[in-house]
């Protein structure tokens, strides 16, 4: 059943996204407010009836429970659909329940509402608002409270008279959609004569494509033209209108696609995704820069930056000119930071396009900076930052993209996420604000089976590598901490690993394994010991070694046989050697930084770069399990120390590690990068150096994403690439803005999150009966609970070092290690033209030196 299951599922969204048959206008929401004026509508034959009576049983079906009409009740647009909604209402004189229920929200929130915003109102309410109350008052409706929110109304008309008094004189709108487009809330001093309205009738019949603008220019014209366009509209709907319509069929596909990749289930569809990839880059070879209609600024803006992280993604050569081509003109930029409420969706676009950043790519740096000003001024009120729970969901997502860059998030608690927390997709069309596109109901349910069955899965590995720390005799060494759980979360939540957990448990083997070694040399050994054990590595030989030692040289020769092994069975290549010499270079930079510290010694920011990028132990934890997921070793790694994705992963690891472990350095008299670079600049502090040191970082990381982009990189094969990114990943979620070990507690929940806790998922949704037999077992195992994992499931009791874990949770952990990102993997490595999906995420994530120290 669970096999049939999810096929039905993946069979259904393709029949319901990708078929020819597909309705893209399927996914449009239902806007209250462009409902409600198509209500308002009187019949041409019969006046005492509207024209439309589904969309005016929609209004009364649809009030939600607060007794407001949209889609969220802390966002403006929340007042003026429910003020169209009541007009509705009481031009038909029913629903006077409903009349009674909206009246009680307008009287306890508006005032609310207005004084959040201080009086900076966007410019659509500035018109629409009084546009409203003033049509209210017309069908004697008492909408306003009594008191409290007279000068913010004062306020809104204040403004709405200076811009119809700016336009009018002037004649010119600059960016600003024409006066016309809000037609049904001029004040009838401003609206227009019928000829010029019907003049601005475009080729479909409507008004600027805009239902409630058609349907005023009907009620005051009578054209048939209007009238068409409205009845075209409502076959296509049923019972309901959205914002806008038509609108662009490829960007709404775009949309979900991109959805299915943030769900975790974007790799069922790689033959589709790639049909549509390849129609887009056609259409984006041959568009023109800057060719778009003033009144919908905001959704060229956000297909432009879509279509570009999509190609990016999939590895096409795109230009971000396509899209920056706004960032040249000043006015327009003005126009947006003035209207930001417009933009917020397409400045997202714009922000998370950036992700994708090659070097010297100036102009999407600073479209980046400047999407970057504008979401942050949507969460500047002080009462959305102290109060999450009157935050809309745009700014939920907002405040999630700018907590933490791309390359910080992982896979599987962000799949979780947006499982969670999905409403659809943002889309930004209309005169309001944002809309989302409705889920697909399939793809939901889909995304939840797949997670809970990944879920599952890593519960299973996570159990045979405990056992096969404790018989290895790693988890009881007597010094340390128990680091099984931690390495093996980090590879399990970082990457998109298919099904088979081979690569899984071998990345957590090694990583256990490092930082049980790199703890006996930076603590535990003496001096005598790690001579012993390098010289034993050196030679590949045990005799003669005791206690520790000879456990850790036990467990790595083990190791190395069992990659090997596998190695020669599967590809038919003996990888023991390179394992061997890998290991050994290892070994001896740990060895040398011992002997740095025990002398106090301060090497040259060279020397230690030469030495530090090594000791990192990238190449351990991460060439492994590149060596099994390819039939041949590239001959360029046999000939060569490592391949420049390698070495940027390396040092960009090692220099995160030391801007956040530099004064546990300092305690212990040792060096690091920040330390160096001071002692080297005269005049230099640390935070002189953390700059310096950033900078690097933000160089290498745009360099790392150019080459992990570029299909023709020097051979080197697609899946090697995911099991760096998967690295590059784990070591910037692990040192975003803090050195998240140093705490015992700080992954708790997010481990909770990622193997225990069960989805708290949406009932609303529903079903055919066909469809709820099929997913009736679906459903119970996300609901069913397992154990709880605690910070005492992390701690071994071991000698004085027991006691750390009284060490605090540094203030942004929690969000950092809860805001973990991506998505479950199909059964085997699918490639289309650049890779299945979107970005299919491999590879270890763990800290040599910190993990072990936690």
């Amino acid at each position: 059943m669970e096999g049939s299951s999810e096929s039905f599922l993946v069979e259904m969204i393709k029949e319901e996204v990708f078929s020819p048959s597909a309705n893209m206008c399927s996914f449009l929401p239902p806007s209250a407010y462009e409902t409600a004026w198509v209500a308002m509508i009187p019949c041409p034959h019969r006046p005492s009836r509207p024209m439309f009576p589904k969309c005016l049983n929609w209004i009364l079906r649809n009030q939600r429970e607060d007794g407001f009409w949209g889609e969220c009740r802390h966002a403006m647009d929340s007042l003026t659909a429910t003020i169209a909604c009541l007009v509705a209402l009481k031009t038909w004189k029913v629903g006077n329940a409903n009349v009674e229920q909206g009246l009680r929200f307008l009287n306890e929130n508006m005032e609310k509402l207005l004084t959040e915003h201080h009086g900076g109102f966007p410019r659509w309410f500035a018109i629409v608002f009084p546009g409203m109350l003033e049509l209210a008052h017309a069908k004697g409706l008492d909408v306003l409270p009594a008191e409290g929110c007279i000068k913010a109304v004062d306020d809104v008309f204040n403004k709405r008279n200076t811009i119809l008094e700016m336009e009018q004189s002037s004649g010119v709108q600059g960016y600003h959609p024409p006066s016309l487009f809000f037609l049904e809330a001029l004040p009838a001093s401003y609206r227009p004569k019928h000829e010029l309205i019907l003049h601005n009738q475009m080729e479909d019949g409507s008004l600027f494509h805009s239902p409630s603008a058609t349907a005023c220019a009907f009620m005051i014209t009578g054209d048939a033209g209007f009238r068409e366009y409205l009845h075209g509209v409502i076959r296509r709907f049923g019972n309901f209108v959205p914002a806008m319509f038509p609108v662009d069929q490829d960007l709404i596909k775009l949309c979900l696609v991109d959805h299915l990749r943030q769900l975790g289930c974007g790799e069922h569809f790689a033959n589709e995704t790639h049909v549509l990839m390849e129609q887009i880059y056609s259409d984006w070879v041959i568009q023109d820069i800057q060719s778009c209609n003033i009144h919908d600024l905001p959704l060229q803006i956000q297909k432009g930056s879509l279509a570009f992280k999509l190609l990016r993604m999939h590895g096409y050569d795109v230009s971000p000119r396509k899209f920056c081509w706004f960032m040249d003109d000043e006015e327009m930029l003005i126009h947006i930071e003035e209207n930001y409420t417009q933009f917020l969706v397409a400045m997202t676009g714009v922000y998370r396009a950036a992700h994708f950043m090659f070097p010297r790519e100036v102009e999407l740096h600073n479209a980046k900076l400047f999407s970057e000003k504008i979401l942050q001024k949507s969460l500047s009120g002080s009462d959305t930052r102290n109060n999450p729970a009157i935050m809309t969901d745009l700014q939920k997502q907002i405040e999630h993209e700018l907590g933490l860059p791309w390359l910080a998030r992982m896979d599987h608690l962000e799949h979780r996420m947006h499982l969670e927390r999905s409403k659809g997709y943002n889309l930004q069309m209309g005169k309001t604000s944002s809309c989302s596109l409705l889920d697909s109901k399939f793809a939901i349910q889909l995304a939840a089976e797949l997670f809970t069955n990944r879920q599952m899965l890593y519960e299973s590995e996570l159990e045979e590598l405990k056992k096969l720390s404790k018989d290895s005799g790693l988890s009881s060494m007597g010094f340390g901490r128990e680091k099984t759980t931690y390495c093996y979360f980090l590879i399990a939540t970082a990457v998109n690993l298919p099904l088979q957990s081979d690569l899984r448990k071998v990345v957590a083997r090694c990583a256990i394994l490092v930082t049980v070694i790199d703890d006996f040399f930076d603590e535990e050994g003496s001096e005598d010991e790690l001579e012993s054990l390098t010289k034993a590595v050196q030679r590949w030989e045990g005799e003669g070694l005791s206690g520790h030692c000879k456990v850790i040289f036990d467990a790595l020769d083990n190791l190395v046989r069992d990659i090997s092994f596998k190695a020669l069975s599967q590809h038919g290549y003996d990888a023991t050697s390179l394992l061997q010499d890998m290991w050994r270079e290892t070994i001896d930079s740990w060895l040398k930084e011992s002997d740095w510290s025990r002398k106090r010694h301060a090497p040259t920011v060279t020397e230690y770069l030469e030495v530090a990028a090594i000791s990192i132990a990238i190449q351990v934890m991460t060439l492994p399990a590149c060596f099994l997921v390819i039939p041949q070793v590239p001959k360029h790694i046999l000939t060569s120390r490592y391949s420049t994705i390698t070495k940027l992963t390396m040092i960009t690891s090692r220099l995160l590690n030391d801007i956040h472990s530099y004064q546990k350095e300092i305690r212990g008299g040792k060096f690091n990068m920040v330390l160096l670079y001071v002692k080297e600049n005269q005049g230099a502090t640390n935070e002189d150096s953390i700059e310096h040191i950033s900078k690097i970082i933000e160089r290498k990381e745009r360099e790392f994403i150019e080459i992990y982009m570029d299909d023709t990189y020097a051979g080197f094969p697609n899946e090697w690439k995911e099991l760096h990114l998967g690295t590059f990943k784990s070591f910037r979620m692990l040192f975003d803005t803090t050195n998240a070990f140093d705490s015992p507690t700080a992954l708790v929940q997010s481990i909770n999150d990622a193997f225990y806790n069960p989805l708290v998922m949406d009932s609303r949704r529903t079903f055919s009966s066909r469809e709820e037999t099929l997913l009736k077992p679906m459903k119970e195992r996300w609901s069913h609970p397992r154990k709880k994992y605690t910070d005492d499931d992390l701690l071994i009791k071991s000698g004085n070092r027991s006691e750390r874990k009284h060490g605090t949770i540094p203030q942004n952990s929690r969000m950092l290690t809860m805001n973990i990102n991506r998505r479950w993997s199909s059964k085997t490595w699918s490639i289309s033209r650049r890779r299945s999906s979107t970005i299919a995420l491999m590879g270890p994530c763990i800290n040599s030196r910190v993990l072990s120290k936690i």
